[in-house]
């Protein structure tokens, strides 16, 4: 038997940050973000033998084991032990040996949730293979435990429910894990009008996300009052967005990310550099109105606005800088499982 998953990365398109504890823990976090068609995927084939396999396509990685209970984490396919080791505790020994086969569309570190997502695909396909009733917030906290608690990986709790739900949500972070995702409704002319003007650019570099997010978390916890109001701003950020959003006010967009970008560099060290700054006023030169580094910062995909035909002349700048543009959909659907 076969069984498969796939689960959409993200755009965050407002709030980026204040999902992180211990901000959203002490002062409630918001962001908003939309699934794009870009994907994790993971495939698990049951295999005659008693052994374990991992094969990370995209990054060229194999690993073999014989079933154990216990897959030490040592840096090498950390996600997929990670997923194996929790289910193992909490269901008990597989019924059978497998080959676990992952995939995603955009290398670790652009800031689009590559490592969240891909651990709820994996999740997912083992949840079809087993029959586990977990439902979407199940999913997404039990991903977001593998993640951050159990493999000690430094992140927010945003990128597990934006690939477990799917589609443009506000999501709200409170004390003890508490999360409420707000999927939005709105109109298929102001969605296509976003994706028309939203450009989402490749900067060729990739960043530890984690340095950037442990240095945010540590301004929070020293009191750092500059560093608190930057994600104070962010968080009423995400509730212009919203706004915007809702009430098809699309051209509102580059302002509000723009107001973002300047606000969000005052939460870590390392969020921006020379080279995104000068590819950021590169993009307003060329017309856009306001943009963001996706993720944590430091590296990874940028965005950026462009109203009316503005998108044309600030591609074409962008593709000279030494990047490249990523075309993509918005979508509706989040994590999908099934078998054959």
């Amino acid at each position: 038997m076969i069984f498969r998953s796939k689960a959409p990365l993200r755009i965050g398109l407002a709030g980026g940050g204040t999902d992180v504890s211990p901000y959203c823990d002490l002062y409630g976090g918001a962001i908003l973000n939309a699934s794009i068609s870009l994907y994790a995927y993971a495939t698990i084939e049951t295999i005659p033998t008693n052994e374990i396999i991992f094969e990370a396509i995209d990054r060229k990685e194999t690993a073999r084991f014989p079933i154990q209970e216990f897959l030490t984490v040592d840096g090498h396919l950390d996600l997929a032990k990670g997923v194996y080791n929790h289910i193992v505790r909490e269901h008990g020994f597989l019924p059978s040996g497998f080959r676990l086969t992952t995939f995603v569309d955009a290398p670790a570190g652009s800031g689009l949730g590559t490592s969240s997502t891909l651990t709820v695909a994996i999740l997912g396909a083992f949840s079809e293979w087993l029959k586990l009733p977990y439902g979407e917030y199940d999913m997404a906290h039990i991903a977001y435990e593998i993640e951050r608690l159990e493999l000690k990986m430094a992140g927010g709790k945003q990128d597990q429910y934006a690939a477990t739900f799917g589609g443009v949500n506000f999501m709200e972070f409170y004390a003890n894990d508490k999360v409420i995702v707000n999927p939005l409704r709105i109109k298929s002319v102001h969605l296509n009008e976003l994706e028309n003007n939203l450009l989402l650019y490749f900067t060729a570099t990739s960043r530890l996300s984690s340095v950037i997010i442990e240095a945010q978390s540590k301004n929070v916890e020293e009191n750092n009052t500059a560093s608190i109001e930057a994600m104070h701003f962010l968080k009423e950020q995400s509730k212009m967005m919203k706004e915007a959003l809702l009430k098809g006010n699309i051209d509102e967009i580059g302002p509000i990310l723009d107001f973002g970008f300047k606000h969000k560099k005052q939460m870590a060290k390392g969020i921006s550099n020379n080279m995104l700054d000068e590819l950021y006023e590169a993009a307003l030169k060329a017309g856009a109105t306001g943009g963001k580094i996706t993720g944590a910062g430091g590296g990874g995909f940028m965005m950026f606005y462009c109203p009316g035909n503005a998108n044309y002349k600030v591609g074409e700048i962008l593709s000279k800088l030494g990047g490249n543009l990523r075309s993509y959909q918005f979508t509706e659907k989040g994590l999908f499982t099934w078998s054959v």
